[in-house]
């Protein structure tokens, strides 16, 4: 229950900084307001989840589900720069109560900061595609919407691949998984789901963008399409390691 706990907090920190980073000047208010309602669901469900497990953590996360509510009522009123505040305050409870549970289950000094690490780097790819891939739906709503804000996600979930790829690996990761010395309890067949998993992510991001690229509105169809798959290998690059390696 930690672990999915977790996911839904990072998840929700990510799509809240992915929000946050689109231009308000380029996408109309419904994109943040529509999809506040869908932090505020993680939120929720996360907090329904850490009840009886950590207290603190619990109340971080309902925090962050009232500040969701709050921001989608700001932007129905078109209260754009509070509204960009609430998506940073529900980025920021979120990732905070994702580290907190995280903390807790791991008590090496040196460890603790990497496993925060881990906490912000995979909350950030997650969250980044699942906003891409949700900005690219609002191109249904809004065809006049520039694809520059959605290149800007993009761009920003490959920056950040890198970064996620590292703390899987090391100190104690999925190099493990490979060797034999962490078991997965599948004869490392899981590490090798993992490979294709990571490679497979950025992959789809990368030709996520070069679909931009292209002038043809079904471009950026296509593009959401991309995205879809990126979202699902990107939950297995983020899971797999971590039920492996899991206290």
């Amino acid at each position: 229950m930690g672990l999915l706990s977790q996911f839904l907090l990072r998840l929700a920190f990510g799509l809240a900084v992915g929000m946050a980073i689109t231009s308000s000047r380029q996408v109309t208010s419904g994109f943040y307001r529509n999809h506040l309602y869908v932090t505020l669901g993680l939120t929720t469900l996360a907090a329904m989840v850490l009840a009886k497990i950590s207290p603190i953590e619990m109340w971080i996360a309902i925090a962050a589900a009232i500040i969701s509510y709050i921001g989608s009522a700001a932007w129905l009123y078109e209260a754009k720069r509070f509204g960009k505040l609430t998506l940073w305050l529900v980025a920021a409870c979120s990732i905070t109560a994702a580290i907190l549970a995280q903390l807790t289950v791991t008590t090496t000094g040196h460890l603790q900061w990497w496993s925060a690490l881990s906490v912000v780097t995979s909350g950030l790819v997650l969250g980044l595609v699942f906003a891409s891939m949700l900005l690219g739906h609002w191109y249904l709503v809004q065809p006049g919407l520039r694809r520059a804000a959605l290149k800007e996600i993009v761009i920003w979930t490959a920056i950040m691949w890198p970064f996620e790829v590292a703390v899987f690996l090391w100190p104690t990761g999925v190099i493990q998984m490979f060797t034999g010395a962490v078991d997965d309890g599948y004869n490392g067949l899981l590490a090798w789901v993992w490979l294709v998993c990571a490679i497979s992510t950025i992959g789809l991001v990368t030709m996520t963008w070069f679909a931009l690229r292209e002038r043809y509105y079904s471009a950026v169809m296509a593009a959401t399409g991309l995205l879809y798959l990126a979202i699902l290998t990107g939950f297995g690059m983020d899971l797999i390691p971590r039920a492996v390696l899991a206290p």
